[in-house]
């Protein structure tokens, strides 16, 4: 039987919390979620759900209330006429508590 991880089991090191996220993800279903206190970003693949959890309230210093993750497929695609794909890549839904907020456009 494995052991179930949560945020108190985790740690993340000062160095790597930078490592776990890589980007914020700004399109309109993820803008749409800023209403609903949701900021979306795009994480490792090898990310866990605790340790995305320690680095957005590392990072940002906000309380953290849940962690959705989708990990989603790369395409195929052709560009003159050769066949390609695109790189796998997972996204992780914040949701943070009521009345914190982070401003992704402003930068660290």
């Amino acid at each position: 039987m494995t052991k179930r991880l949560n945020a108190k089991n985790v740690r993340v090191g000062e160095g790597s919390k930078f490592d776990v996220l890589l980007a914020p993800v700004i399109t309109e279903k993820s803008t749409r979620g800023s209403e609903h206190n949701q900021i979306t970003f795009k994480v490792r693949l090898d990310a866990t759900k605790p340790e995305i959890k320690v680095a957005v309230e590392k990072l940002f210093k906000v309380k953290v209330t849940g962690v959705n993750t989708v990990r989603q497929n790369g395409k195929i695609k052709r560009f003159r006429g050769l066949v390609g794909k695109r790189d796998d890549f997972k996204k992780a839904i914040v949701t943070l508590a009521e009345g914190q907020t982070i401003d992704i456009t402003s930068g660290l």
